[in-house]
């Protein structure tokens, strides 16, 4: 199975997402677009690649904001998909937000935000969208010790700012502003589809698996710190300041001690020993050090609720022939019983999300469309992800995330990849369309254009 077929048996399970077979056979159209068109991802531009050069592209505009179809039908089968494929009792999930630069000032749900790419000095900001995104974590070290995480993305989800009102607006307007902010914001967004997706996998047969959703510092709070499930386990870093303690003791009605800490306190206390254990981590295994202490308390938080704080040793590295270290990781989690092996496991590999985001806007162009259409703004960036996490699974199908002779020669001076790039598999997906487009006609897609517009861009 070539990775072209692998993508096409992945998008095939988008059938029950749409009502009729056109709108079907024009998501696989769009869905290959994203990946194989060159240039800027717009939707005339998609068009264009589909051959749709002398046609107003009327069509795909309605195809998101008319016709009626489910984000969550595109992701839930790749769900089901890579889930089945992990073994054990736990399913890990990262989650982080993401914003992508706007320039019109008249799009649904575009707001200022703080540039994460700013210096660390200065506060900068920028004009665009924030999406909450959540991608499932395919521990591939498992199989191969060379190969590092894959994340996979499963949840791409508006997250907007509440529109504050002008200076003159009146004391009623102000009073219902604060009181969205309080209900309508990221934290109790992240809190609501994380439990959307535990019932989502109790439906598909996952009952039994437990959901560690990972994060960071931006969700350790107590709104998103406070979900009450069995089966879903949060864990969150945390500042090295935040002020624990433990359960007061006697018979008074005193819930919270006396005695504060933080955790940076508890990584220099000589009394709390550290425990040694083997991760991975920047792709190989590393010894690390951690510390745990259970059954805090967190009175500016989480209130009562019992929390476990894991310290992270710093990690050492030498640059320049100096040797350096990386700074000390502060976790806080609700489950005080699972191994606490799998939670660090489950922390490091979060950070994979971070190149679904580099790959997601730096490659493949998501929120290039220009769309002012609410519910486009919503489902043709989330369609645009959803084709990029077909392809990342189609690529674990295909070639279980390997080197292929369908890639080419290697260059001798290029190291050998730990595994697949986004822009290696685009990079067969368009050479395949381009020796055999028959392909395509055997998949039910008739748009042999294609062949000749990638022979006139390569």
């Amino acid at each position: 199975m070539n990775l072209l077929k692998a993508l096409f048996s992945i998008l095939a399970m988008w059938r029950p997402a749409f009502c009729k077979e056109e709108a079907f056979i024009r998501a696989k159209e769009l869905a290959i677009a994203c990946l194989c068109a060159y240039g800027r991802k717009t939707i005339t531009s998609l068009a264009i690649f589909l051959g749709r050069a002398l046609k107003l592209p009327v069509a795909d505009y309605k195809f998101y904001s008319e016709c009626k179809w489910n984000v969550e039908d595109l992701f839930n089968p790749i769900l089901t998909s890579v889930a089945s494929q992990i073994p054990g009792d736990f399913i890990c999930v990262g989650a982080d937000d993401t914003k992508i630069h706007k320039t019109g000032k008249k799009i649904p749900f575009a707001s200022w935000h703080s540039d994460p790419l700013g210096p660390k000095f200065q506060t900068n900001l920028i004009w665009g969208l924030r999406y909450l995104q959540m991608s499932i974590l395919l521990p591939l070290y498992n199989l191969a010790d060379t190969t590092p995480t894959r994340a996979i993305p499963i949840r791409f989800i508006p997250a907007p700012h509440v529109k504050k009102p002008g200076k003159k607006a009146s004391e009623e307007d102000q009073k219902k502003y604060k009181l969205l902010v309080k209900e309508q914001n990221l934290s109790t967004l992240f809190v609501k589809q994380v439990k959307l997706l535990r019932q989502t996998m109790n439906q598909q047969g996952l009952e039994s698996k437990t959901l560690i959703i990972t994060c960071d510092g931006s969700f350790c709070n107590k709104t998103c710190m406070s979900i009450e499930d069995p089966k879903t386990i949060v864990a969150a870093r945390c500042r090295k300041d935040a002020k624990l303690c433990f359960p007061a003791t006697g018979g008074d009605k005193k819930v919270y001690g006396d005695k504060k800490f933080s955790p940076e306190e508890v990584r220099r206390d000589d009394k709390i020993s550290w425990e040694k254990a083997t991760f991975y981590f920047g792709g190989q295994w590393r010894e690390m050090l951690y510390k745990t202490v259970s059954g805090v308390l967190w009175q500016h938080g989480t209130k009562r609720k019992p929390l476990r704080l894991i310290v992270l040793a710093p990690l050492p590295y030498v640059r320049g022939g100096k040797r350096n270290y990386r700074d000390p990781a502060y976790l806080l989690t609700t489950d005080l019983a699972v191994e606490v092996k799998i939670l660090i496991q489950a922390y490091l590999d979060r950070w994979q999300i971070e190149y679904n985001h580099r790959d997601e806007k730096s490659i493949l162009g998501v929120g290039e469309a220009q769309v002012w259409n609410e519910t486009s703004v919503e489902k043709q960036p989330a369609l645009h992800v959803a084709a990029y996490s077909a392809l990342l699974w189609a690529n674990q199908l295909a070639y279980g995330d390997k080197e292929h002779e369908d890639f080419g020669i290697r260059p001798s001076w290029r190291k050998k990849p730990k595994r697949n790039t986004c822009r290696a598999l685009v990079g067969v997906l368009r050479a395949t369309l381009l020796e055999q487009p028959d392909q395509l006609e055997e998949m039910g897609m008739t748009i042999p254009i294609i062949s000749a517009i990638l022979r006139q861009a390569a």
